[in-house]
């Protein structure tokens, strides 16, 4: 592999992790599955959720999504370990979130990635996220209803 070529992956690899977040944030439910392989598994053993194929992801993120309030999550790059087609990483996030049924906070958390090339590029094989700190302290701010959001 040359040194382009490795420059090349860690950015399209760093481009799948925001545009996970991306798809989170605006509910994009299809795309967000689509960042999985077709055998891909998305593990939240705290929350605890356990999501195998690109369909179960879809729904499960769909699940997920109707009991949000509002939900932002922040992504910081991590570490890239390239192997060939293959690679690893650690991604490093922050989140503020609100629940329809009241429970809300925030949260720095980890996702522990297995990544795989494909055909239609760099996907996540593997997502597991792992809290690392919680605070469920009611939240001082609000989100803007959707008459507020400028469009």
């Amino acid at each position: 592999m040359t040194d382009l070529q490795a420059i090349a992956d860690r950015v399209e690899i760093e481009a799948l992790r925001g545009e996970f977040t991306d798809a989170a944030m605006m509910r994009d439910r299809a795309r967000f599955a689509s960042l999985f392989t077709e055998d891909g598994a998305l593990r939240m053993p705290d929350i605890p959720v356990e999501l195998l194929g690109r369909e179960e992801i879809r729904a499960g993120g769909e699940a997920l999504q109707a009991r949000w309030d509002f939900f932002v999550q922040t992504t910081h790059a991590g570490v890239i370990e390239l192997d060939g087609d293959t690679a690893t990483g650690r991604t490093y996030i922050q989140e503020l979130f609100r629940t329809l049924d009241g429970l809300e906070g925030q949260n720095f958390a980890i996702y522990h990635d297995r990544y795989r090339r494909t055909p239609d590029g760099w996907k996540f094989a593997e997502r597991v996220y792992e809290i690392r700190y919680l605070d469920t302290t009611p939240l001082a701010g609000s989100a803007p209803r959707p008459a507020d959001r400028p469009h």
